[in-house]
């Protein structure tokens, strides 16, 4: 079984570990480019994957910490 490409927030949330509110802060302050089908939110797994390696060792709640992708 293949893995996905694009995952929704709830998804991207247990791929990471993040809180889904928090995930929607770093989406609202465009540290992680999404994909819009309306109201659906879609996130790659791999800019996930980026996101994650660029932040580690930074505060995820400090929008001057974050280092976006």
């Amino acid at each position: 079984m293949q893995t996905k490409k694009a995952l929704t927030v709830n998804e991207a949330s247990e791929y990471t570990g993040i809180g889904r509110n928090n995930l929607r802060k770093l989406i609202t302050w465009q540290k992680i480019p999404v994909i819009r089908i309306g109201n659906k939110i879609l996130i790659l797994s791999e800019v996930l994957d980026q996101f994650l390696k660029k932040n580690e060792g930074h505060n995820l709640k400090n929008k001057y910490e974050v280092i976006a992708v």
